[in-house]
């Protein structure tokens, strides 16, 4: 690999949420929190301590929850909303179209508990459809970081950002390994590991599992191509495009629905520019069950061998 990725420790990406909107309390007094009766899953509790005038408990009742965040933005005011990534989408995909893309308020919809992984609550809290429900709707920036650092980096970063944005992590502790001084930048993917045979498109907690997938395929005498895709929408089109014209083949890895996720973005651009073998690892037409996340990764074939194996068949087929 070009760099050595060490894991730092172990810390789940909601728990980067929270460092982040905490540090938000702190330097923008225009950021304001709503929470849906989950504030301890969402880690907002020292935000809520800190600034009590300016954090909303508003029950379970997420869509009216959507509704007082697109008012606020109004009066000049930052919203981030929290709940799991299933009641932050599904149950309020109206108030979200209506009242929050079309109108293009402000609001950073920040959503806990996305994918597989937050396990044994089973399907019907697991969604698999998030992305693809939000990167369908005009005006909204989706966002999937991969790890404590990067998501309290993108939980600052969205502040800045004008427009309503859609924020997902999740619930596991995972490896905590990208650079915590660096600026996150929206729209912009990372190469995390320059080769030449297949290139790996992944997002959230599926790019340490390509990282994962790469070292078995250096073992192999195959150098990937690794590219950490943090932000759905915009899509990078350039970097990945870029990157496929020299290996020839491709990737996606991702903690979601094979139908509307990443696959399909990176689907639609090879399509329109370069027409290349292409493997999806995802959740293929099913809802989840309740288990461990890495027992349901397994289960689901979205874990490293997979990763591997796919790389495999797209190499094959170059």
């Amino acid at each position: 690999m070009r760099k050595t990725f060490e894991i730092q420790d172990y810390k789940d990406t909601r728990s980067g949420f929270g460092a982040g909107l905490q540090e938000l309390g702190k330097t923008n007094p225009n950021v304001v929190a709503l929470c849906a009766d989950l504030t301890g899953s969402l880690k907002m509790d020292a935000f809520q301590n800190d600034n009590p005038d300016r954090f909303f408990q508003v029950g379970i009742a997420e869509a009216n929850m959507m509704g007082i965040a697109a008012g606020l933005t109004i009066g000049g005011k930052i919203p981030f909303t929290g709940t799991f990534a299933n009641f932050s989408t599904g149950r309020v995909y109206d108030q979200i179209r209506q009242s929050i893309a079309y109108s293009n308020k402000n609001v950073k919809i920040c959503a806990s508990h996305a994918g597989l992984t937050l396990g044994e609550d089973g399907a019907t809290h697991q969604i698999l459809e998030d992305i693809g429900l939000m990167k369908m709707l005009p005006n909204l920036t989706v966002i999937s970081p991969c790890d404590y650092n990067e998501t309290k980096a993108a939980t600052i970063a969205i502040a800045e950002h004008e427009g309503p944005v859609y924020l997902r992590f999740g619930r596991p502790k995972v490896p905590n390994f990208t650079d915590p001084n660096k600026k996150f930048e929206i729209g912009k993917a990372q190469i995390l590991n320059e080769g030449k045979d297949v290139t790996i498109v992944a997002t959230g907690h599926m790019v340490w599992k390509a990282i994962e997938a790469c070292k078995q395929l250096l073992e192999k005498g195959i150098n990937p191509e690794i590219i950490n895709v943090h932000t759905i929408k915009p899509f990078d089109e350039k970097t990945v495009l870029t990157s496929v014209n020299k290996t020839k083949c491709v990737v996606t890895a991702e903690e979601h629905m094979m139908n509307g996720g990443l696959g399909d973005t990176v689907a639609q651009a090879l399509s329109r520019n370069h027409p290349s073998p292409l493997e999806m690892v995802a959740v293929n037409d099913k809802f989840g069950e309740s288990g461990t996340g890495e027992e349901l990764l397994s289960k689901y074939h979205i874990n490293t061998q997979d990763i591997v194996a796919a790389a495999m068949r797209a190499i094959q087929r170059k």
